[in-house]
């Protein structure tokens, strides 16, 4: 059990025969990794830009945004061999929201992205350390949490449509505050789950696309971690 996206259920669906040019590579992996988020700064830069100098749409860019990149991350866990393309694109897309919505909390966003590479350096020194190892009873125990969290979200989503607030959740106090904090931690173990992920599907030589489907996984998990990092700075603020 892993990434929703990317677990080994999605490496079993492949066939392992090809030559040594055509399989994933670790270090291939990361370099694609560095890839996107290249692709999320600068796209993210110019909706920062659009939402400080005023432009009229430039709002709109973060219901686009995470329209498109909600659409193309199904298009692309049902397409996984579209990765060398969709990917980039997920990358593009998901940067333009986060830099309109990010310069609605100015100066706080820069934090939120120093703490969030911050934490994924120390999870990859648990990981490669061996401190945190992903053990079929550490993934089972993350995805599980996972899960709940994603439920979590999608009851307050559906009340929030008939107009009835959980208590809270979204609050500023020290439950609220204690909440962000817990989903934060679970979002920077799956960052674990991720890591492992990535080694073996390396291992196990699967195709070279898969290299830029699992920077893709990966991206989801650290743009979910930057979200919820930002969510805690901002009630800690408040």
């Amino acid at each position: 059990m892993a990434n929703p996206v990317f677990s080994q259920k999605t490496l079993d669906r492949y066939d392992y025969t090809q030559d040594g040019n055509d399989v994933m590579t670790v270090n291939s992996t990361i370099n694609k990794v560095g890839i996107l988020l290249l692709l999320v700064f600068a796209s993210a830069g110019f909706s920062w830009n659009a939402m400080v100098s005023g432009w009229t749409a430039a709002p709109a860019m973060i219901t686009i945004g995470f329209i498109g990149a909600f659409v193309t991350a199904i298009i692309l866990i049902f397409k996984k061999e579209w990765a060398p393309a969709l990917a980039p694109t997920y990358a593009i897309v998901e940067g333009m929201a986060l830099g309109a919505l990010s310069a609605l909390f100015g100066q706080l966003a820069f934090y939120a992205v120093g703490l969030t590479f911050g934490v994924v350096l120390i999870m990859w020194v648990l990981y490669k350390t061996g401190i945190i190892k992903a053990t079929e009873k550490f993934a089972f125990c993350v995805t599980a949490a996972t899960g709940a969290v994603a439920l979590l979200y999608l009851v307050t989503w559906v009340l929030g449509m008939f107009h009835i607030t959980v208590p809270f959740i979204h609050e500023s106090g020290w439950v609220g505050i204690g909440l962000s904090g817990v989903i934060v931690t679970i979002a920077a173990l799956n960052l674990i789950l991720d890591f492992n992920m990535i080694e073996t599907a390396a291992a196990q030589r699967a195709p070279k696309f898969m290299e830029w489907y699992a920077s893709f996984a990966l991206l989801l998990t650290i743009v979910w971690l930057y979200l919820e990092i930002l969510r805690l700075l901002a009630k800690l603020r408040d």
